[in-house]
């Protein structure tokens, strides 16, 4: 029978006469779209269309999605048009297959551009409408059991894909078939000598294992029906993947794998899990810390189930899943019950409002992602398959990726939760906010109103969500901080030209945009402070005025320093300049203003004299500087002691303190906070009468 015939005979088992004519319409349209095409394979390409459909069709899928699974490449492959398509089949399937069709028309630079671009569109339509992804993994499931005619370096490329993003979006939306498959067809092709040793030991090990897995099947069938409980109990054999992963993480032979099969029990209720749960404990030994229960706790893409593991007879592990029937249509059809169970059960709907809202969130943070590697980055953390539960202080469940931190559950919760977060405490105990969470961990997250993320955090949070926020708030901030910037040296170097600020008017600021190509006033601001554009170019461009006007004039005028102009304004870590030093700017493309000291010799290799600033201190500034310096003590007991007493009645505080052996001496290298030199000279002079005070210097150009 061909496939066609096969596609109808399966459809005609859910689908109405009326809509299974609208599919035989659908077969011959996409044969004649695709007329002369073949595959790579040398197949006609009409099969490969209708064998996407033979995919979806378990999943009892409506007939609009049946028929955008046949027509899903004619857009993007033939000379068929959105409105032709729209006229014989309605507007729905069009914006399905509009949705699956790439953007190959659009030229990119990289390949990594056009992948991105494309999953970004993916995910777009399948916001919309969650079918799109549907016949995107069977188009995906299709191309992977057909993968051979592809040439090598091709199927990796595509194996790779599927296995970093494709698999992991099937397991999202707990489609678990297509999830396991997708798994094991892309091990072949990533790991093929892998892939077929470990295939050719599992038919060796199904042969010699078929008996032990009879009896063990009997004897738990025996035991449910001595204690009345009615249940379907299955075994099934592991998937490769599954079974390579675990040699892997636990560096095992293969021969040292010994629970390559797993049971199911399908009971009739939610009690009858826990009933059959306690009595299967009584027929084997279960094995501490295996037991998991989703069904208090469900996975976030639906799955619930009881797991646990027993020792079996021969000492053989079992891996055992207890779960009721509606359990069970979840767990295998995920997302997709919606249409293959329509009984409106709560828990059905429930997983659809959750992986709605897991697409609006995902969305929402790869929103602010305006780089391609950053992009993909974001969506293959956020689609990492494993999970912890953690609660929030009034009981609710969250679920975060393995090895996130108290900054991730911080952004789970708000936004504005997360930027202000400074202090976490876990179970009740203060702990650092880089503390990896883990399952059953209760957090309260702990906020002041003035605080905003720290660059570090990126180093340590795992959410995309999470490191989206804090890349997107500091972006900002110095953007804002920058324009703030800019326009004080604006102003200084209209200034230096004679001119007033307020007369550069609106016609003047349009013109300037207009010639430069910059977007906002603000934008151009944010680069003069970010050392993109220099103040006395733009100064001309804005005012007109000729380019002969003397450099000179620049040295006129001074740019004062406050200290809290923040991202904007850096102060160099070779020289650790503090108000009182003498000092100099300089303008760095995309660091902004760098303050440095005088004598910085740091400063003198390269000398460009059009980036130069005067700069000077704000007489009012009051804020800690960080300054480094170097004691030489005699070793002697208690020493360190009065440095640090003499330090504080000082008013200074010690942020770190390193140790070097110098002969009989010892070397103390401190780092403080002061706010200018002559609390430095008050503290140096409090410091010289500690007897064992041999030396004491300021540590400068340690860069």
């Amino acid at each position: 029978m061909a496939d066609a015939d096969l596609l109808i005979e399966e459809l005609s088992t859910y689908l109405k006469p009326k809509d299974i004519e609208h599919v035989r319409v659908a077969i011959e349209f996409s044969r004649a779209a695709h007329q002369g095409q073949v595959r790579q394979s040398g197949d006609p390409y009409v099969t490969h269309p209708i064998a996407v459909a033979r995919i979806l069709s378990p999943l009892h899928i409506d007939v609009q999605a049946i028929i955008a699974a046949l027509l899903h490449d004619v857009i993007e492959d033939t000379e068929v048009t959105s409105e032709q398509l729209t006229e014989n089949f309605g507007q729905p399937v069009t914006e399905l297959v509009e949705g699956l069709s790439k953007l190959d028309r659009i030229q990119f630079e990289t390949r990594e551009d056009a992948q991105a671009e494309n999953f970004r569109k993916m995910l777009l339509a399948m916001a919309r409408d969650v079918r799109v992804i549907l016949i995107k993994l069977a188009d995906r499931l299709h191309n992977m059991r057909t993968l051979d005619s592809m040439a090598q370096d091709k199927r990796e490329r595509i194996a790779r894909e599927t296995m970093d993003i494709y698999a992991p979006i099937a397991n999202r939306l707990g489609l678990n078939a297509i999830y396991q498959e997708l798994q094991d067809l892309s091990f072949k092709y990533l790991h093929p000598n892998r892939y077929h040793v470990l295939a050719k030991a599992l038919k060796v090990a199904r042969g010699n294992r078929r008996e032990v897995v009879g009896k063990i099947l009997d004897a738990i069938r025996n035991k449910l029906a001595e204690h009345h409980i009615e249940a379907d109990v299955t075994g099934r054999e592991k998937d490769i993947y599954s079974i390579y992963k675990k040699m892997q993480s636990k560096s095992l032979a293969f021969a040292e794998v010994l629970d390559i099969y797993a049971f199911r029990v399908l009971v009739k209720d939610f009690a009858a899990c826990y009933v059959a749960l306690g009595t299967l404990h009584g027929l084997y030994k279960p094995i501490p810390g295996k037991f998991k229960d989703y069904i208090a706790i469900p996975k976030v893409n639906g799955y619930q189930s009881l797991h646990t593991t027993l020792f079996g007879p021969f000492g053989t592990p079992i891996e055992i899943q207890i779960r009721t029937q509606q359990m069970h249509k979840i767990a295998d059809a995920g997302v997709a019950s919606h249409w293959l169970y329509k009984s409106g059960h709560a828990s059905i709907n429930d997983l659809h409002q959750k992986t709605h809202q897991w697409l609006q969130d995902l969305l929402e943070s790869l929103s602010q992602s305006n780089d391609s590697a950053e992009f993909l980055e974001h969506l293959k953390v956020d689609l990492f398959p494993d999970e912890v539960y953690v609660f929030t202080p009034k009981g609710k469940i969250l679920s975060l990726p393995r090895d996130a931190t108290a900054v991730d559950f911080a952004y789970s919760v708000h936004t504005d939760i997360g930027n202000r977060c400074i202090a976490v405490k876990i179970n009740h105990e203060l702990m650092p906010l880089r503390t990896p969470l883990k399952n059953g961990d209760r957090v309260e997250v702990i906020t002041a109103p003035h605080a905003n993320p720290n660059p570090s955090w990126l180093s340590y949070v795992t959410t995309s969500r999470a490191r989206s926020q804090i890349r997107h708030f500091l972006k900002t901030m110095q953007s804002g901080e920058a324009a703030k910037l800019g326009e004080r040296l604006l102003n200084q170097a209209l200034h230096t030209l004679g001119l007033r600020p307020q007369d550069m008017d609106e016609t003047r600021w349009h013109k300037l945009l207009r010639d430069t190509g910059v977007k906002t006033r603000q934008d151009m601001l944010a680069e003069i402070g970010l050392g993109r554009r220099l103040n006395m170019v733009v100064a001309r461009q804005l005012a007109s005025v000729s380019d002969q006007a003397s450099n000179e004039t620049m040295a006129n005028s001074v740019i004062t320093i406050q200290g809290t102009e923040g991202m904007a304004v850096q102060f160099a870590p070779c020289c650790r300049p503090i108000p009182g030093d003498p000092i100099i700017g300089v303008i760095k493309s995309g660091q902004g203003l760098v303050v440095h000291t005088h004598d910085c010799p740091t400063l003198h290799k390269g000398r460009s004299g059009e980036q130069w600033l005067d700069v000077a201190w704000d007489k009012n500034i009051n804020r800690p500087f960080e300054v480094s310096i170097k004691l030489l003590v005699a070793n002697q007991r208690g020493v360190l002691a009065k440095i640090s007493a003499a330090i504080a009645e000082a008013e200074a505080n010690i942020e770190n303190i390193n140790f070097s052996h110098e002969g009989e001496y010892t070397g103390l290298h401190f780092m403080l906070e002061v706010n200018n030199r002559l609390h430095l000279a008050s503290i140096m002079r409090n410091l010289r009468k500690i007897p064992e005070v041999v030396r004491i210097i300021r540590v400068k150009n340690a860069g």
